[in-house]
C-alpha cells in the first residue's frame, strides 16, 4: 500500500525541529511514490564510547519511521570519522582515538541500533570503506572545497577562535568527512541532531560539488541527560544507555527530575498525542505523586528495550529497596583479605568498585551516604574485622555490595 505524501510528511515532522528545505523534501517523496524506490536516509554515529543511550534514540526512532514509511536507512558506522571526533558543542579539542578503540567499540553498536532500527530494511556501511582508500592529493581536493571563513562561521569554532582555545586543523576536517559521507552513500535525507546542523548542511554542499542531488537535513530535538540541564552524554554520566540491565535503567529513570517527565515521556518514549495529554492532566491533578506517573516511564523504558517481565521486575525491585528500605535481592558480592586484623572501609568501598577511588570514599563518607549492615558510617578509619557472613556495603541510594573480609 502506497503512503501519500502528504501522510509521509505529517509523520516525518513529528518530533522534528527542522526540514531543509521541505519543499525538496516533498519532491523527493513525489519521485518515490510514483517510481516506487525508496529514498536513502542517512544517520552517521561515531563509536567514541562502547553504547548508544536515549539521547542517540531519538535520532533512530526517526530513521524507523522513514523505514515505516518504505524508505531505505543508511547507517554510518564513522571508523574514521571517529578517530578525528566530532567538534560539535565542544570548547576544547576532543581527544583522539585510535582505530583500535574505534573498531572495539563500535561491536556493541549494531546489535544495539537494531533493537529500534529494522535491520532488515537497513543499510550499514564503514566510511573506512571510503576514506582509507583516498590518496592525499583527493584528501587536499576534498579540504579545497571549503574555506577557512565558512568553519568559522560554526558556533563552537568561531567561540573558541575568539576566546583563544586552540583549534586543530584536523578538527576542520571532521564536517568535510561527514559531507562526503553523504556522497559515498548517495544521500537523499540525513538526519541529526540540532548541533549537528553545520555538518549536515556541509553534506549538501560536498553532494552539489560532486554533482549530487543535495540532501534534504532534518534535525530532531537534544534529550537533557538525568540532572534536567545538560544534553544527555557518557561523558557527563548523566545517561541511560538502552542496554543497561533492567534494574539500572528504572532506577536511574526515577532519579529524573519531576520537570522533565514530560519531555521524557514525548522524546525518550516516543508517547502519542494523546498519551502526553494523558500525562500532562495526571501531574496536574490534585494529589497525584509525580513518583508514581515516573514509575510507569521507567517501566515502558525497561519494557520497550528488555520485556514486560523485565519491566514488572525491576518495579518490584525498585520498590523493595526505596520503598520498603530493604536490600536488594540480587549485589555483587567479594571476597577480600584483612590486612592487620581488618579490611579498612575506604579500601574495602573501592575493591567492591562502589566508588572510583579512596578519595570519592572519603567523600562519601563525610557525605553520609555510606552504610554498613544498615548503618551509617561516620569514621574514615573503620576497620572491618574478620567474620564468616559478608557486609552489606552501600554507597548513596543505588550503589550496593556484599564484602566478605577474610583472615589475612
Amino acid at each position: 500500500m502506497t503512503i501519500s505524501v502528504r501522510e509521509q510528511l505529517a509523520r516525518i515532522r513529528e518530533r522534528t525541529e527542522e526540514l531543509i528545505p521541505e519543499e525538496e523534501l516533498a519532491r523527493k517523496l513525489s519521485r518515490s511514490v510514483a517510481t516506487g524506490a525508496p529514498l536513502r536516509v542517512k544517520m552517521g554515529f561515531d563509536p567514541s564510547a562502547p553504547d548508544i543511550h536515549l539521547g542517540h534514540a531519538v535520532g533512530l526512532r526517526k530513521l524507523r519511521a522513514f523505514q515505516e514509511l518504505g524508505h531505505l536507512v543508511v547507517l554510518i558506522v564513522g571508523d574514521y570519522t571517529g578517530m578525528v571526533g566530532d567538534p560539535s558543542g565542544r570548547s576544547d579539542t576532543r581527544p583522539r582515538l585510535s582505530l583500535d578503540q574505534v573498531q572495539a567499540n563500535a561491536k556493541t553498536y549494531l546489535e544495539q541500533f537494531f533493537k529500534i532500527v529494522d535491520e532488515s530494511r537497513s543499510e550499514v556501511r564503514w566510511n573506512g570503506e571510503w576514506f582509507k582508500t583516498m590518496t592525499f592529493m583527493e584528501v587536499m581536493a576534498l579540504a579545497g572545497r571549503v574555506t577557512v571563513a565558512r568553519m568559522l562561521e560554526r558556533d563552537d569554532f568561531e567561540k573558541r577562535y575568539r576566546d583563544g582555545h586552540p583549534i586543530s586543523v584536523h578538527e576542520f576536517f571532521y564536517p568535510l568527512m561527514q559531507g562526503y559521507d553523504s556522497v559515498a552513500v548517495q544521500a537523499d535525507v540525513e538526519v541529526g541532531g540540532t548541533d549537528q546542523k553545520f555538518n549536515l548542511l556541509m553534506g549538501r554542499t560536498m553532494q552539489e560539488h560532486y554533482g549530487q542531488e543535495p540532501q534534504v537535513i532534518l534535525t530532531v530535538p537534544i534529550l537533557e541527560g538525568l540532572d534536567g540541564v545538560q544534553r544527555m552524554s557518557k561523558s557527563l554520566g548523566n545517561y541511560v544507555g538502552i542496554s543497561e540491565p533492567p534494574g539500572e535503567m528504572f532506577g536511574k529513570v526515577m532519579s529524573l527530575p519531576d520537570t522533565m517527565i514530560e519531555r521524557f515521556y514525548d522524546l525518550a518514549a516516543g508517547a502519542t498525542p494523546r498519551e502526553l495529554a494523558e500525562v500532562k492532566e495526571r501531574l496536574a491533578a490534585p494529589g497525584t505523586n509525580p513518583r508514581d506517573v515516573k514509575a510507569a516511564l521507567a517501566a515502558r523504558l525497561v519494557r520497550t528495550y528488555h520485556s514486560q517481565a523485565a519491566a514488572e521486575a525491576a518495579r518490584e525491585e525498585f520498590d523493595r529497596v526505596f520503598r520498603h528500605k530493604e536490600a536488594p535481592a540480587e549485589m555483587p558480592e567479594f571476597a577480600l583479605q584483612a590486612e592487620d586484623g581488618g579490611l579498612g572501609i575506604v579500601a574495602a568501598l573501592a575493591a567492591a568498585g562502589l566508588v572510583k577511588s579512596n578519595g570519592e570514599a572519603r567523600r562519601m563518607i563525610r557525605q553520609r551516604a555510606v552504610r554498613v549492615d544498615g548503618e551509617r558510617v561516620e569514621d574514615e578509619a573503620l576497620v572491618l574485622p574478620p567474620r564468616p557472613e559478608p557486609y552489606q556495603l552501600q554507597v548513596g541510594k543505588r550503589a550496593w555490595a556484599r564484602v566478605r573480609v577474610e583472615p589475612a
